[in-house]
């Protein structure tokens, strides 16, 4: 007799426990997401048409075009390492919290709620700046096609970009994903079009910006590459999580990367020029209308796809927590139908709108709001690779390779700080330090918080999906009660030979 047929034998006459287990994720509705939408879901948070327009107009400016491209280059290489960590747990663990929960089993709760702070700020931060420039590019496009907006009307642009972007969500995963794929893929066809078959254009006369030029495209295409990891977030309502998650976070950091050396490579070669000053000045540039107009309508459909996947990552991120009791149990509301967490959604959509009305009084995103938000992404990914490497060597899995991508990873993250916090010094400026030390005491004023407050809340970080009854044949798992009190499968029952 196999051993299939044996384990369907034993099935027919097994006790079932008490009470089923069930994930504590189920919620969010298991196994609906597609590796395709996951993969949409994953690339639209790197915006990557509109960094491909970005990079080549800041290596154009800081007159840094061969080192540029090598910058880029190495910058891929270090996120694929980042990614890589991430990898590691992403094959063990289906979690709603992503990089939070991954950090939680690897470095303890409060590492975890340290590495949750900088996920949110940079997932709040890049939706708000994302939505602000997809307003203003689709304003831009408006006074393209002869719609002059002013006043209160802007408000209005800005109000219903809200509510679609809120609407989309709300919707359902499946739906946002594939919508955000969509208008990604022709964005990207168009501007890979243009910046191979461009003609010559005008040249960019070098600024002479006071951040070192290397650095500016190093935390530039640190950024660009950022969102890879979104699609942890979704690992529970993917098919096949363990496989598909993990494909996807080891494919779109290179993917992505590829378009942006593609895109640094036109830079440095000349084939650039067209798209960049059509991007920055329009028809003056000698482009014609068409393709301004659509340059500009690629451009809104990327930033605000990535608004939309950031704002989408941050609602699961927030979602976990409070599944959790980190956060207020309100936030742990999923539809019945949809199956999504719309109050958070909803909070944090009013969050992005109020952060991108605020760019637009300050006229801009200040300087030291980019710097906020890359400094949290760097110290959340340093965590993530340091936790890799400790989650490794516990269970007595950790490899050379292991090591060397999570030594390595975070040590040149790291050095990428502590480089930024020494041109900033220069000039009286210490947003960077500020930030980690900011970041790093609320981390560990929330844990001091809870383990006075809440003591059990700290057991039950880093939850996960786990399997379901439903998931295993009777008798051929033994059930018990864990940690946070629920069912939950603890072991094999082997059964007698």
């Amino acid at each position: 007799m196999t051993a299939l047929a044996d384990a369907v034998a034993r099935s027919f006459s097994a006790d079932e426990p008490e009470r089923p287990a069930q994930s504590p994720l189920r919620a969010l509705g298991r196994r609906r997401l597609s590796g395709v939408a996951l993969l949409g879901q994953s690339v639209a948070t790197t915006a990557p048409a509109a960094s491909m327009v970005l990079l080549p107009v800041i290596m154009l400016t800081h007159g840094a075009l061969l080192p540029g491209l090598v910058t880029i280059v190495v910058a891929t290489s270090v996120v694929t390492l980042i990614a890589y960590c991430v990898a590691q747990f992403t094959r063990r663990l289906s979690a709603a919290g992503g990089l939070y929960t991954f950090v939680s089993h690897g470095a303890g709760p409060r590492a975890a709620l340290t590495c949750g702070v900088g996920m949110l700020v940079k997932y709040l931060g890049s939706a708000s700046l994302t939505m602000y420039h997809g307003s203003q590019t689709a304003l831009a496009l408006a006074a393209q096609l002869g719609i002059t907006l002013r006043g209160w009307q802007i408000g209005a642009v800005y109000l219903g970009i809200a509510v679609l972007v809120g609407a989309v969500l709300v919707r359902g995963v499946r739906f946002a994903a594939i919508a955000i794929l969509a208008v990604e893929v022709c964005s990207l066809v168009f501007i890979t079009c243009l910046m191979l078959f461009s003609g010559p254009a005008v040249a960019i006369t070098p600024t002479a910006p006071n951040v070192p030029a290397v650095l500016a495209i190093a935390m530039s295409a640190l950024f660009a590459l950022a969102g890879f990891e979104s699609a942890t977030f979704f690992a529970p309502e993917t098919r096949r999580p363990l496989v598909t998650v993990t494909r996807t976070v080891l494919l779109t950091p290179v993917l992505c990367g590829a378009l942006f050396i593609f895109a640094s490579w036109a830079a440095w070669s000349g084939h650039a020029g067209a798209v960049v000053n059509a991007y920055l000045h329009g028809t003056a540039s000698g482009s014609s209308l068409l393709v301004v107009i659509l340059l500009d309508a690629g451009l809104t459909c990327s930033w605000l796809g990535s608004s939309m996947a950031s704002s989408n990552a941050a609602s699961r991120l927030v979602y976990s927590m409070s599944v959790e009791g980190v956060l207020p149990r309100v936030f742990s509301r999923v539809g019945t139908r949809l199956r999504t967490p719309h109050v958070a959604l909803v909070v944090i959509i009013a969050i992005v709108a109020t952060a991108g009305a605020g760019f637009v009084v300050l006229d801009g995103v200040p300087a030291a709001a980019k710097t906020v938000m890359r400094t949290a992404l760097a110290l959340a990914y340093i965590l993530v690779a340091v936790g890799a490497v400790l989650f490794l060597g516990r269970i007595r899995e950790l490899s050379t390779a292991d090591r060397f991508a999570g030594w390595i990873g975070s040590g040149v993250l790291a050095a990428v700080l502590v480089c930024l916090t020494v041109s900033d010094a220069s000039d009286g400026v210490l947003v960077a330090p500020a930030t980690v030390l900011a970041v790093v005491l609320v981390g560990a004023a929330w844990y001091r918080y809870l383990r006075g407050a809440h003591p059990r809340t700290l057991t039950a970080i880093g939850v996960f999906d786990s399997p379901e009854s439903a998931d295993v044949l009777p008798g051929a798992g033994v059930f018990a009660v864990n940690a946070r009190g629920a069912m939950a499968l603890v072991g094999a029952d082997r059964g007698t030979p």
